[in-house]
């Protein structure tokens, strides 16, 4: 379970970085205020879980996120993924991520362990505007070439945690500067 746990924060935590770079370039305004939405959801759903985790772990959810070498995050290969400028792609990974997501989150409120199940279930009623907003944009981009050729590209990445892309260091560095800069720096 912990494992299964680790996988999730890591997922949410590089989603949420990777869906902010949307702020302030996104192809309507509209877009620009939900990516940033999600993103900040994203990110408060790892904090969460890393909290849960480092209570298991004697450690701290800022030490999980923060202090591991790129090699050590147990992120897929859909969310290390830089897509800026590509809105057809960013919106292929939206609803692969949010399907995925969905399945394993409600795995996730069947569990034994009432602070898991607890935490699932709260992140459930997040995500589920994620996923209505992901499935807004399926349907009105369902049958363009571009968004079906995202689709078919990027699904073989939805489950793969096989190591880390160069894409995904460059994000590592960038989101950790700050607590390696600074000692002890707390998000």
């Amino acid at each position: 379970m912990s494992e299964r746990l680790l996988e999730l924060a890591d997922d949410e935590l590089v989603l949420g970085w990777r869906d902010s770079e949307w702020t302030g370039i996104a192809p309507f305004l509209e877009e620009d205020v939900a990516f940033s939405s999600i993103a900040q959801n994203e990110i408060g759903h790892a904090r969460a879980v890393y909290e849960l985790l480092a209570r298991e772990r004697g450690t701290t959810a800022d030490e999980l996120a923060f202090d591991r070498e790129p090699g050590e995050y147990r992120c897929s290969a859909l969310v290390q993924l830089r897509l800026v400028p590509d809105w057809a792609r960013t919106i292929a990974r939206h609803v692969l991520y949010e399907e995925e997501d969905e399945r394993r989150v409600k795995e996730l409120m069947s569990s034994d362990d009432p602070q898991v199940s607890g935490l699932a279930a709260k992140i459930d009623r997040e995500e589920a505007y994620h996923r209505i907003h992901a499935q807004m944009w399926a349907e009105r981009l369902r049958g363009e070439p571009r968004f079906e050729s995202a689709l078919e590209e990027l699904r073989p990445l939805v489950g793969r945690r096989d190591g880390t892309t160069p894409e995904f260091v460059g994000l590592w560095d960038e989101m950790t500067s700050v607590r390696r800069s600074v000692p002890g720096a707390a998000w």
